[in-house]
């Protein structure tokens, strides 16, 4: 009985742990409309250079979240300023989404399902 209550309890935490995370998540188009929106926004890809090279939101700066020098980028980044990232599927934007928060940065938006959402969503990518 013991073991059930506190299964009950750990998702209860868990669930609600994960809703105030994704309290910035937004679905493409939304992503998009907020974007442009919003004055001095830095828009921010943590995919690999290889993925960026490959596809890219008009205007993102590339700030690889697996390459080991996230943390030493963002930090030339006004923290006062709206980052909005995004990756593929939405993983490690929402690692870094995380981070970001961790390190002082207020206001944080995250692209619910990456760039694969924004192409299902027949948004653009550039390479430029």
């Amino acid at each position: 009985m013991k073991t059930r209550i506190l299964l009950i309890a750990f998702f209860a935490v868990a669930s609600a742990c994960s809703q105030g995370q994704n309290k910035n998540a937004l679905a493409p188009k939304a992503f998009d409309d907020k974007l442009k929106a919003t004055a001095d926004a830095t828009l921010v890809d943590v995919r690999t250079p290889e993925e960026f090279a490959e596809g890219h939101l008009a205007g993102a700066k590339n700030f690889d979240w697996n390459g080991g020098h996230f943390e030493h980028q963002v930090m030339g980044l006004d923290k006062t300023k709206p980052v909005f990232v995004y990756c593929l599927k939405g993983s490690r934007s929402a690692s870094a989404a995380e981070k970001l928060r961790s390190l002082g940065f207020k206001q944080v938006y995250e692209l619910e399902g990456g760039t694969s959402a924004w192409t299902a969503a027949n948004m653009p990518l550039t390479k430029e």
